[in-house]
């Protein structure tokens, strides 16, 4: 059943080479696009075309190959703004969300966090978006907190404003948990963090490839988001930084282009937002980027995000009616992105994931680098099937088969 209310599926899955091919000799079933999503034939031809026509390093060289690559290097750089409603000077090419939240870490958290000072995260984030907080804590003598979840795995909003107004040093949030799926208000929370003095930083990785986002709307400090997750390469990531901030910041690492002069006794910085991408940019990685935003684009964020609340309906629905299987997050889809976790009876996640492999469905399992939610949970693991632009109702009627089929044999 490859209709869709919102898109035409079967054009979408035709620019998809991957979808083609089989496994185990089933058709492949691909619902892991939180960990990472399958490319389009437009972003693979962009990094073809760049290695095959106009390879050269940007910034550097004034041949022709130099200059071309310099603009389309530039040109992603201006898409990756115009994607989010950012200015370009705003855009730093890092290799992803973890490398852009550790950015904020040494540049910022480095030179402002003092001792007693107040971090505040919640239960829900990725290890990305702790681990960082929890050395810049250790290092500067700060203090973490942690916001707590309702019992269908909301933000208590309540909580994160009574904390925000005891004047935390930093705020940091992910706006779509990658587990339970949760979105969250951080319009909401980045005004209220910006009222009381702190420095707001939001995890987008799973919200910018699925749904309309403007930083001038949310009024966040920093965001981050990874290529991969979004039809784009691996590799390739983008922090947005507030202007007044970056050129504040010092440098992230030092070498060849954050440079403006280098002598023996010091170094002179380069303008924002150069100064934070010493070396060799991953070049082809945001051209490929490029490729990927402009595909989504085409398509419009818009439908993209109605497409995800079409798929996770008709799978929360069709989930439910698996004898045993538990299913975790808020029980409306527009409470979610493109997100389903849940467990099969006292089946472990691998297990599960393995038998479904057998079938052709690939999903998630472990504790998804969310190992505080998985306590908060009380679960070890958690199976968890992710839906991008070419999945249908086919497909979550493929994984529903597969729960099937384990339940056999199990024998539950």
């Amino acid at each position: 059943m490859l209709k869709s209310q919102v898109l035409e599926l079967e054009r979408i899955r035709e620019d998809f080479p991957i979808l083609k091919r089989k496994v185990k000799g089933k058709r492949l079933v691909y619902l892991d696009n939180a960990a990472t999503t399958q490319k389009p034939r437009k972003v693979i031809d962009a990094l073809v075309d760049y290695y095959e026509r106009y390879n050269a390093n940007a910034h550097r060289s004034l041949h022709t190959l130099g200059i071309e690559a310099t603009e389309e290097f530039e040109r992603s750089r201006r898409g990756a703004a115009e994607f989010i409603h950012a200015s370009p000077r705003e855009i730093v090419f890092t290799r992803g969300t973890t490398e852009s939240i550790n950015l904020v870490r040494f540049a910022w958290a480095e030179e402002h966090v003092k001792k007693g000072d107040t971090i505040l995260l919640t239960l829900m984030e990725h290890h990305s978006n702790i681990v960082p907080w929890q050395l810049a804590a250790r290092r500067k003598g700060a203090v973490l907190k942690f916001i707590e979840l309702d019992s269908q795995g909301r933000l208590k909003l309540d909580e994160i404003e009574e904390e925000i107004e005891r004047s935390p040093r930093i705020v940091a949030v992910t706006q779509c948990s990658n587990v339970l799926g949760t979105i969250n208000d951080v319009a909401r929370i980045c005004r209220r963090a910006g009222k009381a003095g702190a420095l707001s930083v939001v995890d987008a990785a799973q919200s910018v490839p699925h749904m309309p986002v403007s930083v001038d709307e949310m009024g966040c400090d920093f965001l981050a988001f990874s290529g991969h997750k979004m039809l784009g390469p691996t590799g390739i990531g983008v922090l947005y930084g507030r202007r007044a901030l970056l050129v504040e910041m010092p440098p992230f690492q030092g070498g060849g282009e954050m440079i403006r002069e280098v002598h023996l006794d010091g170094a002179k910085w380069n303008d924002v937002p150069y100064k934070f991408e010493a070396g060799t940019a991953d070049i082809a990685g945001a051209i490929g980027l490029q490729a990927a935003i402009e595909y989504l684009s085409e398509i419009g964020m818009d439908k993209v995000r109605r497409h995800d609340v079409e798929l996770l309906k008709y799978a929360i629905d069709v989930l439910k009616g698996v004898k045993g299987l538990q299913l975790y997050g808020p029980d409306r889809a527009e409470e979610r992105s493109g997100v389903v976790s849940f467990n099969l009876a006292d089946v472990h996640p691998h297990d599960l994931a393995t038998i479904l492999d057998g079938e052709g469905v690939e999903i998630r399992s472990g504790h998804h680098c969310a190992q505080p939610l998985m306590e908060w949970l009380r679960v070890s693991a958690t199976s968890r099937a992710s839906f991008h632009v070419y999945n249908s109702y086919d497909d979550i009627d493929a994984l529903k088969a597969g729960l099937e089929k384990a339940r056999e044999v199990f024998g539950l």
